[in-house]
């Protein structure tokens, strides 16, 4: 390696000065999946997470009013944020519908091809000759919301974990972590960490040593607290000691947002935001995406497009449901027929009997002439 000589330099040291204007000034894409049953905040967390509204709350009556429509919908939300001349272009994905059915067989599929669909386009565009602007909607992190239940991980939560987990950076949040005691809470994050062992779910992870002393045990902190419990609150309340925060107020006292002595929200806001984006970014890009590419290109020739199958849930309903519809109204044709040939054999049994009884009477009538013709003289028959 050959050094430059000391003083000024020629420069190379500004070249990361020149990175960061260049990146300033062209502002970077962020995308983030929220996945998770219904009423678990998951709208009130990401709106908490920003100190914005980036979505409007849905109200309950509208909830269990589209309850009847057995359907995993994908709702997109798209902002621009900017902080010290920095823009984000943020997309917020939700998923209204997910886990709130009985049958929830498949449910999961509408997310997985949509995280896809987001691969296979920009795929798609990078083959272009013009590549200038090309639309980024690839996934950088799901938030998976778990159900504060205070037992382990439902079997439909560990089947969608493990598929998005090898598709984008999956992150497990435990939602509403002021229903759980902290003992309950530690022993439940247990529980949650130890099947993912065992079921071998890949969750995102991120390398813990660094340069800095202080930063690695800031990594050692976040890494230690996954998976992350949380509680949202966009309502400023005020604490026994006069403090104005964010929270929520029970009889017994405030639940602190930002207070890690109640949830982890700091700390996944920290990797979220702070100190990991740029590493979601990244991971997705070299990761996922590349992980995707190679296996199309494997499979399919430049340019050839993608064979897509029809896996919607709601579509598998539609056709269960038109398959039945047509197998009822194929067996009330059939029992419709059998009704009219048991009528139809009827009437030709009746009709028979008349036969038979005209044809006898026509007999006994013939028998009758013939036995008076016999009766009578020859001279009375001419």
């Amino acid at each position: 390696m050959v050094s430059t000589q000391a003083g000024a330099g020629i420069g190379i040291a500004n070249l990361p000065n020149q990175r960061h204007a260049i990146a300033s000034k062209k502002g970077s894409n962020y995308t983030i999946l929220l996945c998770g049953e219904s009423g678990l905040g998951k709208t009130t967390f990401i709106n908490t997470l920003f100190t914005t509204t980036i979505k409007t709350p849905k109200t309950y009556k509208r909830r269990f009013n589209n309850t009847a429509e057995k359907t995993v919908e994908i709702e997109i939300i798209r902002a621009e944020l900017e902080e010290k001349q920095f823009g984000v272009k943020l997309s917020v994905v939700d998923t209204p519908g997910f886990g709130d059915y009985t049958n929830n067989r498949d449910s999961w599929m509408p997310i997985i091809d949509f995280i896809d669909d987001q691969h296979e386009s920009y795929m798609r565009q990078d083959q272009q000759p013009q590549r200038q602007e090309l639309s980024d909607m690839r996934v950088h992190c799901c938030l998976y919301f778990i159900r504060p239940t205070g037992h382990t991980l439902k079997p439909l939560d560990i089947e969608v974990m493990k598929r998005l987990g090898t598709r984008v950076n999956l992150i497990p949040v435990i939602a509403k972590a002021d229903t759980l005691t902290p003992t309950d809470l530690h022993k439940f994050k247990k529980r949650i960490l130890e099947v993912i062992a065992a079921q071998n779910i890949q969750c995102y992870t991120f390398p813990l040593e660094s340069d800095d002393e202080a930063s690695t045990r800031r990594n050692m902190n976040i890494m230690a607290a996954m998976p992350f419990s949380v509680i949202g609150s966009t309502e400023d309340v005020q604490t026994v000691d006069g403090r104005t925060v964010k929270g929520r107020q029970y009889s017994w006292g405030v639940a602190e947002v930002e207070n890690e002595d109640h949830c982890d929200f700091k700390k996944l806001r920290q990797l979220l935001i702070r100190t990991h984006m740029l590493d979601l970014i990244h991971s997705t890009e070299e990761t996922h995406y590349e992980n995707y590419r190679r296996s199309q290109m494997e499979t399919r020739k430049i340019g050839e497009p993608k064979v897509k199958t029809v896996t919607n849930p709601k579509w598998k309903e539609e056709e269960e449901a038109l398959r039945k519809r047509f197998t009822e109204q194929v067996r009330l044709e059939e029992n419709r027929f059998r009704s009219w040939e048991q009528q139809l054999i009827a009437e030709r049994d009746r009709l028979n009997k008349d036969l038979e009884a005209e044809h006898s009477h026509i007999k006994a009538l013939e028998a009758e002439l013939e036995s008076m013709q016999v009766g009578l003289s020859p001279k009375q028959r001419k």
